[in-house]
């Protein structure tokens, strides 16, 4: 199958060079260019394309307000193309609430070290939003409405709202938890990638103030967005939400996002568990923050008192970190394969076995309150 492809962006030399990578796929074929917001909108809707790669900063209409109009009329998988800067994570962002799938930095030496490999990068993420094209247009009645949870501090921006993706048969059944276990927990540990945005605001969004346990959250985000990001789920939730510092101290109702572009390393006990934030260049591990390495520690400091959720994603960073917990007795879910993005992270958990319990991204905040809160 050939996915069609919109490239949007106000400049023709990044719009040939984004044309070019992605002709080399002979799953993609760009079928046509868009020279600003408004042409983007038009011809998404003339010209039906599978995924859209999108700018910002654009002439006549800007991305952010391209992907609200193209979602209300013919809601398309998005790429957005973005920079590394603050104003450039807040930006993105938005577009992510607003209906894109993913973003790359639009600055291709940030993600890669040489172009073979940027160009491999881009095009493997574009075939995975492809993939989900048909979701979209599936739920094209669908509307952005705001969440019947009200938060102690002032929201900021509209409660981003469920899709889910069109994809093969689940790998295994799934269920929300409709009781507590009855196990004892001291943290609750979250790993995440492509999709992650979307899916960590719907499920942290209705935690209580007085939520029992404390939180890590490892995104993988670029160094310049994870404190735009922490910020902003601060100011929807009601539970406090920052970026992890070296020497924070883990409290109940709160939650510790890792800080892009290091490793956030869990230590001390399960009654006084602190967070250790390194610097990491080995060229060994992909991911900057990993899943893996957070989980590992948490497993460490924590043993099994631990309640790990694996969400949507690329790859199968998060499995054997999963492991290590699964290993002292720790509880893990992973996210269903219908309401991800990318269905890589939690089907590396399903498949290996780790799996507790896979549950529908609707269903994962309601899961908690009963198996932590309730328990």
């Amino acid at each position: 199958m050939t996915y069609k492809v919109l490239v949007v962006d106000d400049s023709s030399f990044f719009r040939r060079r984004v044309t070019d990578i992605l002709n080399k796929d002979p799953q993609l074929e760009v079928i046509d260019v868009a020279i600003n917001g408004q042409e983007a909108v038009d011809k998404a809707i003339s010209l039906k394309p599978d995924v859209i790669t999108m700018d910002i900063e654009m002439p006549v209409l800007n991305g952010i307000d391209a992907v609200k109009q193209i979602m209300a009329k013919f809601p398309t998988s998005i790429l957005m193309f973005s920079s590394l800067t603050h104003q450039g994570a807040k930006a993105t962002i938005e577009a992510l609430e607003a209906g894109a799938l993913d973003f790359l930095p639009k600055k291709f030496s940030d993600i890669a070290k040489d172009s073979d490999e940027a160009g491999s990068l881009l095009r493997q993420r574009v075939v995975e939003i492809a993939r989900k094209s048909g979701f979209s247009r599936s739920r094209a009645s669908a509307t952005i409405k705001p969440s019947t949870v009200q938060p102690t501090r002032e929201r900021t921006s509209t409660v981003i709202s469920s899709t889910t993706p069109r994809t093969s048969v689940p790998a295994r059944a799934n269920k929300p938890i409709t009781r507590s276990s009855g196990k004892e927990y001291k943290l609750m540990a979250i790993g995440t990638s492509t999709g992650g945005p979307v899916a960590l605001q719907k499920i942290l969004i209705n935690l209580d103030q007085n939520f029992p346990l404390p939180i890590i959250i490892v995104q993988h985000m670029p160094a310049a967005f994870t404190a735009a990001f922490a910020s902003r789920l601060n100011n929807m939730c009601k539970i406090t939400i920052k970026e992890a510092a070296d020497g924070d101290v883990l409290k109940p109702g709160h939650a510790y996002l890792a800080p892009g572009g290091r490793q956030m390393i869990i230590t001390g006990s399960e009654n006084a568990g602190k967070i250790k934030i390194l610097d990491d260049d080995s060229p060994k591990i992909t991911f900057k923050p990993s899943v893996d390495i957070s989980f590992g520690s948490a497993a460490k400091a924590y043993g099994g008192k631990v309640l790990g959720i694996i969400l949507t994603g690329m790859g199968s960073d998060g499995k054997e970190g999963s492991r290590m917990l699964k290993a002292k007795g720790a509880t893990i879910w992973s996210q269903d394969e219908e309401s991800c993005v990318v269905y890589g992270m939690p089907q590396a958990i399903d498949k290996a076995g780790l799996s507790d319990s896979s549950i529908p991204l609707d269903m994962i905040s309601t899961s908690i309150m009963k198996e932590v809160v309730c328990g």
